[in-house]
């Protein structure tokens, strides 16, 4: 089966009520989205870093319990583990207060093995920072080269605030290699403040890439292709406003596991037909909706997992039992 390389930061979230903490869990869109693909048999390797403090073994646990694989995490000893405190307040509003204390050399992470047709998850500020944008970027170079499948997870989580300007370039050569961009009107609004998707689209995105997931403030999902044609997904926000993190990482889960069901390849990517890719955006929006019904899992639950996975494994056998039957293994 094809490998699913999911880069992105390793962040322990703590949720604060009246100012008293209610709950912790793994947070990052790309992590939650790792831990998604593994329950659902996906072979998903985390590339990402953490401390090796107390902290860093909840994270790199998490990862482990649900499958994914961690020999690309790298366990600096200089630092210590990212954390973000989230305080709700008043009119469903929230507060995000980041630490962080990183060493200087950074992203020294052992590269994954990358075949033709693999897919790279990858985003958030996590792939523009730029205290490790430059090795950052040649791993994701390396897999675009290889010809994987990259999908770009534009924009910036955990409420922090940077220059745009000063990161653009990053951006713009992260949509250069992506094969599928997926964006928030969040994320379009920081980064191109005033325009609409469509705007965001026609100006800066279809230059780069020609299919543009965008998902408003209602979590209707529009898909934009090349020469501007789109299809819109209206009923697709069951779960977003409830858990918006857990509903977007599913949704990246939801969008590997089609392309992986559905046999597409790198070739074929770039020119999905509609049918297909309604198919696509229905798997998706099934995995995040699961994924976000806890907003202390954000990922799909064990039985939606298990049976994600039966499927996978019984249309691989399906394969097998194909080439076996083949007039040319016999030869």
């Amino acid at each position: 089966m094809r490998k699913i390389i999911a880069i992105g930061e390793s962040i322990l979230d703590t949720v604060f009520r009246d100012d008293k903490p209610v709950s912790s869990f793994v947070g990052g869109r790309i992590a939650n989205a790792a831990a998604s693909m593994g329950m659902a048999g996906m072979p998903v390797q985390m590339v990402s870093e953490c401390c090796n403090d107390h902290i860093g073994d909840i994270i790199v646990n998490f990862l482990h319990t649900h499958n994914v694989g961690t020999a690309s995490v790298d366990r600096f000893t200089e630092g210590s583990t990212a954390t973000s405190m989230i305080f709700h307040t008043s009119g469903n509003g929230k507060k995000l207060i980041n630490f962080f204390n990183y060493p200087a050399d950074r992203f020294d992470v052992v590269w994954p093995r990358i075949d033709e047709d693999d897919i790279i998850i990858f985003g958030s500020f996590y792939s523009i920072d730029p205290d490790m944008r430059e090795r950052f970027y040649e791993l994701i170079k390396y897999a675009h080269e290889r010809k994987a499948i990259l999908i770009y997870l534009l924009g910036c989580q955990h409420g922090i605030n940077c220059r745009i300007t000063k990161v653009m370039p990053g951006i713009l050569e992260n949509l250069e290699i992506a094969d599928i961009v997926i964006a928030t009107q969040k994320d379009i609004n920081d980064i191109f403040p005033g325009e609409t998707s469509d705007q965001a689209f026609k100006n800066h995105i279809e230059f780069y890439c020609s299919n543009f997931l965008h998902i408003d403030d209602d979590a209707h999902i529009t898909v934009y292709h090349r020469n501007g044609a789109k299809n819109i997904f209206p009923d697709a926000n069951k779960q977003f406003l409830a858990n918006p993190l857990g509903w977007q990482a599913g949704l990246a889960s939801g969008i590997t596991y089609a392309l992986i069901e559905g046999g597409i390849m790198h070739e074929q990517v770039g020119n999905v037909d509609d049918e297909t890719m309604a198919g696509i955006i229905t798997t998706a929006v099934e995995f995040a909706n699961n994924a976000a019904l806890d907003p202390a899992r954000n990922c799909i639950d064990e039985n939606f997992g298990q049976t994600k996975a039966a499927a996978l494994e019984a249309l691989a056998n399906e394969g097998k039992e194909s080439m076996s039957n083949s007039p040319t293994s016999a030869i």
